[in-house]
């Protein structure tokens, strides 16, 4: 009988470049957001705001920005949280941290 075991194959460049670009590729993606240009502007930074609007709804954020909008100091980070079929949106003001808004958008089309 043939022994049919699985193998692991082993190429340590192959596996760098999976974590590498595991590793860079979610950095990249985290930090990118609409509205980046106004970041300089920004007492509270994103990840902060981030951690702030998860606070106040927890689940996961699926999309992010930074607007100029009337309220509060006028600049606001603005967030989309779902958590199981409904998402929420969250209003972090850039300047002082303070939950602007956080109301439901809705179902999520599933």
């Amino acid at each position: 009988m043939r022994d049919r075991t699985l193998k692991t194959v082993r190429n340590p460049r192959l596996t760098f470049l999976v974590v590498a670009a595991a590793v860079f590729g979610g950095t990249v993606a985290a930090h990118a957001y609409t509205g980046e240009q106004f970041a300089r502007d920004a007492k509270v930074g994103m990840a902060e705001a981030r951690s702030i609007a998860l606070r106040a709804h927890p689940g996961k954020i699926i999309d992010a920005e930074l607007e100029k909008e009337s309220g509060g100091s006028g600049l606001r980070y603005s967030f989309d949280i779902r958590q199981g079929k409904l998402t929420q949106e969250v209003g972090v003001d850039a300047q002082t941290g303070k939950v602007l808004e956080n109301a439901a958008e809705g179902p999520n089309p599933d």
